[in-house]
């Protein structure tokens, strides 16, 4: 990071001040007792991709808003969770930036201060893509803790007040109306209300809390994609791992719906060994903003319930053994990698499903595949129906790419059924399984945020509910916003 853009990003934050930025706590409560802490505009619960893009949304149109996030800092899956890079954001055809308005900010801003590489620059079959062409195409690598002080900075800016630690616990209801939340922080048990509150939380917690129709994984066989652990590795020998790869291109092929790609063929020496066991055939591996350093996407763990704090806590512990697998690998059969580290193993598992959260319209795949764009639309993408153990074994994906340049995912799958003054955003949006497979990635999922944040803050202006607010409302401010609606 140039140290000039360090010291005048770091003026701005200290001048907004440390303490406008934080929301008021439960300073003396105790195990025993609950407190109020309060009333506030818009309560958006999860501070990952989608709530933190709806939090500055919100806040950029004057609502007073609190995020309430339960880790230490925001980004979720992107910090937290170390998934990287950015999928495209980009059209089919690879020509257009079509996520742009927030998510398009916050990667200028992480290139400013040399922590992104800028998805103009990043074309699909790259080492930037783990040399993977359909659908990986504009990618934007970037680094974890860059971000985190980019969305602490944009936070401040806009005086959204953060609540760090603190986790949802139950819906403030009144009738089928939420009207706050009652969470969980160090201090003991809170109530925060609110005019409008957003689940953001990517598993529809609040929203089934709250009594809104849902089905868990597949509607059909209620099955669930299966979980990754990241982790970044640096001390690579770029040119090594590269001429490796690249002397094997003509080999990456699909069969039964197993994905052989980068390094299968080290794999295949690796499993004769009777040193590998993880349910991959290849290793997607993405390189970074600096050339040594790579995330890896190559964890794999079936049969695991978002829902469950015990299914998670086995998840993360054999996902980190299934990382020092993976060094193992990486040392032994790599070329370039004799000397890899382990730069960082996610601090939390990386979900692609658990429950979904029905809607005013529950969005079909084939909406996507056929590239429908309503008139209610609030965002474009791309993204293709990636199903992960979608081919019947936990081994094998289901990849199907879009007909034409991109789809709109309409308004009407951000409110729920059967509760008022609720939005959903991110990956529990009212959609089918297969279609949550499209749209369940980071950009998508930001773009989504920044529309209900959007909707939120128009609703809670006309003291209205938001299943009543006219989408095209939503459309104009989000193109004021800077989004990008065709």
């Amino acid at each position: 990071m140039d140290r000039r853009q360090f010291l005048t990003s770091s003026a701005a934050l200290a001048a907004i001040g440390t303490t406008a930025t934080i929301a008021p706590s439960c300073i003396g409560a105790s195990s025993g007792r609950r407190t109020d802490i309060g009333k506030t505009g818009i309560l958006v619960v999860g501070g990952g991709p989608a709530g933190v893009c709806a939090a500055i949304a919100a806040a950029r149109m004057g609502a007073e808003v609190i995020l309430v996030e339960e880790g230490g800092c925001l980004g979720g899956m992107a910090t937290r969770g170390l998934v990287a890079p950015f999928m495209t954001c980009f059209d089919a055809a690879g020509e257009t930036q079509i996520i742009r308005g927030i998510f398009g900010e916050i990667v200028d801003r992480m290139v400013a201060l040399g922590g992104a590489i800028h998805p103009k620059d990043v074309r699909a079959g790259s080492p930037f893509s783990a040399w993977i062409t359909a659908g990986h195409d504009h990618l934007t690598p970037f680094d974890a803790e860059i971000l985190k002080y980019v969305l602490d900075c944009m936070t401040a800016e806009v005086g959204v007040k953060i609540l760090f630690h603190a986790n949802f616990v139950a819906p403030l209801m009144k009738g089928r109306k939420i009207n706050g939340a009652t969470l969980l922080t160090r201090s003991g048990l809170c109530d925060v209300r609110a005019s409008v509150v957003v689940d953001a939380t990517g598993d529809g917690l609040v929203a089934a809390a709250a009594g809104a129709p849902l089905f868990k994984g597949n509607e059909d066989s209620g099955k669930m994609q299966p979980a990754t652990l990241f982790c970044h590795i640096c001390n690579v020998d770029y040119k090594a791992i590269c001429a490796d790869v690249e002397a094997h291109l003509h080999e990456f092929r699909k069969v039964n719906g197993v994905s052989y790609r980068a390094l299968h063929w080290r794999v295949a020496e690796a499993e004769a060994a009777g040193e590998w066991d993880i349910a991959r055939k290849s290793v997607n591996i993405y390189r970074g903003v600096r050339e040594d350093e790579w995330a890896v996407n190559s964890t794999r763990i079936s049969g695991i319930d978002a829902l469950s704090s015990e299914s998670l806590t086995s998840a993360e512990i054999e996902g980190r053994r299934q990382v020092q697998e993976l060094m193992n690998f990486f040392h032994k059969y790599v070329p370039g990698c004799k000397d890899a580290i382990l730069k960082s193993s996610a601090s939390t598992i990386g979900i692609r499903e658990s429950q979904h959260i029905i809607g005013e319209y529950l969005l079909p795949a084939d909406d996507l595949i056929n590239c429908q764009v309503p008139e209610d639309t609030v965002f474009l993408a791309s993204n293709s129906v990636d199903v992960h153990g979608g081919g019947g074994t936990a081994n094998s994906t289901r990849y199907t790419t879009i007909n034409g340049n991109w789809y709109g995912v309409p308004y009407r799958s951000f409110v729920p059924l059967e509760v008022e003054n609720l939005l959903v955003a991110g990956r529990c949006l009212s959609a089918t399984s297969d279609a949550a497979g499209a749209i369940r990635v980071m950009p998508p999922a930001m773009a989504g945020g920044q529309a209900a944040g959007v909707a939120a803050a128009l609703a809670c202006a006309g003291e209205v509910t938001p299943r009543s607010i006219d989408p095209q409302e939503i459309r104009k401010v989000l193109m004021n916003q800077g989004a990008f609606l065709g």
